[in-house]
């Protein structure tokens, strides 16, 4: 297959930066494996970047991986500071933190348009693929722009709220959500959408959202990836079953990830005495999370861990047997992902991503209801879990969400089926659909 050359607009790009920006920087390093690519991020990313690239600072031609860092501080940095202030933080009010990000994103595109607008008009690129941000309500000003196929996604979008968790929506800050339908009518979402000669997207709740792009131009193509040097299966896995059951809950503690809907499923199941659970993440939550875990008198056996890095997760999931993760509103679930590379059963919430990740003969899907009704359901199947631990079929159920994890969401595998969906691309062929079925 010819080596092509990419140019990646990527804002979020950054090694040590979670969620999103890690996202962005390791799908694009896997694509350089298989591309020349010159990735377009912004220059707060630079210093990470650069400590372990620290030769790939510009474009240069023929270098497999190479970086543009485009400045825009002189919006992005005063928008964020607003947006900070408008949402109490970071960590929720997230739709409110899309709309203060519009104006600086478009100035990004806009200034690598500047940037390489020659080089694309000279053919120097093959494709120009945008990976960040992944919002179906971010447009691009760069789509159909220098007369090189234009590719965008993977996107990830379009879950509503469910209705039972009205309370948890207001804790989150989230009222602006019901003005979301209004990105159609942004400037460039038009232009975006019908330039774009292929849309990669996640999940059906996003595919259902792009009703403006050809059905024959989307892909689906989950964003979530994983590393298999940092997540994978203990060295011993014949010694799972041995010792504690362990559960493990992982993930920033906000209202919508109901943390509390794992930490009151442990403490309040008399069955479960003998295990512990971990609770890796750090947020608003944790006050509530630790006064549950003190009038319960389980303090012993609720260990909250903080925030960890990638390989801290890694560890305490080799370490755990049993992934419990009740968020109501995961549009990709990435963490779910590498539970499962290490070798965990998860017991997840069937709705969103986890519901697409997870399948009854490697994990187990919690039907969506009310609150109290979700303790209860989640309490069943832990203590269910607990009944089963260390019985052969527990073990392959293990061994099969490993072997799903690496057979479709290693970063290698990921970038050689977006190699096929370019070669398709520049060949005006059908577009490959590689994630059809999970």
């Amino acid at each position: 297959m010819t080596r092509r050359r990419i140019l990646i607009l990527a804002s979020d790009c950054n090694p040590e930066w979670p969620s999103l920006p890690v996202v962005g920087y390791k799908y694009a390093v896997a694509l350089s494996r298989v591309c020349d690519v010159v990735v377009a991020t912004q220059v707060r990313n630079r210093p990470n970047i650069l400590k372990l690239h620290p030769d790939a600072g510009e474009a240069v031609p023929g270098a497999p991986l190479s970086f543009v860092f485009i400045d825009t501080e002189y919006i992005a940095a005063p928008l964020h500071r607003l947006s900070r202030v408008l949402r109490g933080g970071t960590d929720v009010a997230w739709s409110t933190g899309m709309i203060m990000a519009y104006p600086s994103y478009v100035e990004f595109e806009r200034q690598v348009w500047k940037r390489f607008r020659e080089a694309l008009r000279g053919r120097s690129f093959d494709i120009v693929h945008r990976i960040t941000p992944m919002s179906p309500t971010m447009p691009s000003y760069m789509a159909g722009r220098g007369g090189r196929p234009f590719v965008l996604g993977p996107l990830n979008g379009n879950l509503d709220w469910p209705k039972a968790f009205a309370a948890e929506q207001k804790r989150e800050r989230e009222s602006l959500r019901r003005l979301r339908a209004l990105y159609r009518y942004m400037p460039f979402a038009r232009r975006t959408f019908a330039r774009s000669a292929a849309v990669l997207a996640a999940f059906r709740h996003t595919i259902d959202d792009l009703d403006a792009v050809p059905p024959d131009r989307i892909v689906m193509f989950p964003e979530v990836g994983y590393d298999d040097a940092i997540f994978h299966p203990p060295a011993d896995t014949e010694s799972a079953g041995e010792g504690p059951l362990r559960f493990l809950f992982a993930g920033r503690l906000v209202p919508y990830k109901l943390p509390e809907v794992a930490v009151r499923a442990f403490v309040g199941s008399p069955h479960l005495g003998d295990a512990v659970l971990h609770v890796v993440g750090d947020g608003p939550e944790l006050p509530r999370l630790q006064r549950m875990v003190e009038q319960a008198g389980a303090a012993d056996r609720v260990i909250f861990e903080g925030r960890l890095d990638q390989a801290g997760v890694a560890e305490k999931m080799r370490g755990a047997d049993v992934f419990v993760f009740p968020s109501i509103r995961e549009l990709g679930a990435g963490v779910v992902v590498e539970a499962m590379a290490c070798g965990m059963l998860c017991i997840v919430v069937d709705y969103g991503g986890p519901a697409d990740l997870v399948a009854p003969d490697r994990g187990v899907k919690v039907p969506m209801a009310p609150l109290e009704d979700l303790v209860t359901s989640f309490r069943h199947r832990m203590e269910q879990a607990a009944e089963r631990h260390g019985t052969p079929a527990e073990r392959a159920r293990r061994r099969a969400a490993a072997d799903h994890a690496r057979d479709r969401y290693l970063w290698a595998r990921k970038a050689d089926l977006t190699a096929e969906i370019y070669e398709a691309v520049l060949a005006g062929e059908a577009l490959p659909a590689p994630y059809a079925r999970t």
